[in-house]
């Protein structure tokens, strides 16, 4: 990949990341219900939103490990790895959103320390 390619690349990725900003400030189009382990019903908002986000890191991973099979450059690697893993992390924060913004507080209003105690142990996971 040249400069001039992964310039495109970059400038592609940022303005998908804009536009699923954009979307989360707008009304979802799909939400999904789904119970969780303690036993609560509630609905992602963003589900098409996180998806997306998905579908394209897993493609860009796939890219990555072409790019190590064919032995490109290991600092171009290296950068694209960077990428995915901002990827993921803003596909994480979508999804701590939404379920901060329903399934939190949700908990709170009917007392359900479960759901709570589930959420500390899973953010303690994802700083580690």
């Amino acid at each position: 990949m040249n400069k001039h390619e992964h310039g495109q690349d970059k400038h592609v990725q940022q303005q998908a990341h804009k536009t699923d900003l954009h979307n989360l400030d707008s009304p979802p189009k799909r939400t999904a219900d789904h119970t969780g382990t303690s036993g609560h019903t509630h609905t992602h908002a963003h589900t098409k939103a996180v998806l997306n986000r998905l579908s394209r890191a897993i493609g860009h991973l796939t890219a990555v490990r072409n790019m190590v099979e064919s032995g490109r450059d290991c600092a171009e690697v290296l950068v694209q790895l960077a990428a995915v893993r901002s990827a993921i992390n803003s596909t994480c924060e979508v999804i701590l959103k939404d379920h901060l913004e329903h399934c939190i507080v949700d908990a709170v209003q009917s007392g359900d320390r479960e759901t709570l105690d589930e959420l500390q142990r899973a953010v303690e996971l994802l700083l580690k």
